[in-house]
């Protein structure tokens, strides 16, 4: 398979998805009733507040109880698994990525929303184009310098407002929310995206997260109220 014709399949899959959950007709009406929450649309469709949140105007911390703190000198991130092109980066090579800045809503399973968040860093999709994916690439695993785990599907992934952040408010981000750098999924629940991270895994089958393995959903859609599933043990 070509690395055009996966790229085109992947951007068609993913149209496919947002098209399907958000049943956006094309007179640009909601038709999909499992669609939940309160206030106007936001910039992908959806209502501002998903079913069950409250809005916070501060940042809660919450971890496993460890918080490490890594200095930029020795920071690496690692991209491996299903590509032909692994690598590992450092914080000078990674500051040299395209920069972008973006603003978007952080939905936590435990209740709360932090709205209109302003992010800087670099889009995942940069990673998968300088990573140059196998097509047997169709789920990622993220791993934090907590140990700490979790996964998406490839597609998901790929939203483009998905960003590797190192810049919060304008500031750099704040250890305890996972810098110098945490990955941010604004469309799914935040533990979908890992503090402190470390490594990037691209993998022919879904591999469940530290979460998902102890009760929580393994599609973690915020405006479908899909916050937990039956644990594994």
């Amino acid at each position: 398979m070509s690395e055009k014709y996966f790229n085109e399949n992947i951007i068609k899959a993913k149209m496919r998805r947002a098209s399907e959950k958000r049943g956006i007709l094309s007179g640009g009406k909601l038709a999909d009733g499992d669609i939940q929450g309160t206030g106007k649309p936001n910039r992908h469709g959806m209502p501002t507040l998903p079913p069950g949140q409250r809005q916070v105007p501060n940042w809660p911390v919450l971890d496993l109880g460890v918080v490490p703190k890594i200095s930029l000198d020795q920071w690496t991130l690692t991209v491996k698994g299903e590509v032909n092109n692994p690598f590992v980066m450092n914080w000078k090579e990674f500051q040299a990525l395209p920069q972008v800045k973006d603003v978007s809503d952080f939905h936590c399973v435990t209740g709360w929303s932090r709205m209109d968040n302003h992010w800087e860093g670099v889009r995942f999709s940069t990673i998968v184009e300088k990573a140059k994916l196998k097509a047997a690439a169709k789920f990622v695993l993220m791993t934090g310098y907590d140990e700490y785990f979790t996964n998406l599907r490839l597609e998901e992934a790929m939203d483009d407002d998905v960003l590797l952040v190192h810049k919060w408010e304008g500031l750099p981000l704040p250890t305890e929310h996972g810098g110098p750098l945490r990955m941010i999924t604004p469309r799914k629940y935040a533990w979908k995206g890992s503090k402190w991270i470390k490594d990037i895994i691209f993998l022919p089958q879904d591999q469940r997260g530290f979460w998902e393995l102890r009760g929580y959903s393994n599609s973690a859609e915020p405006w479908d109220d899909d916050r937990y599933a039956q644990p594994d043990f």
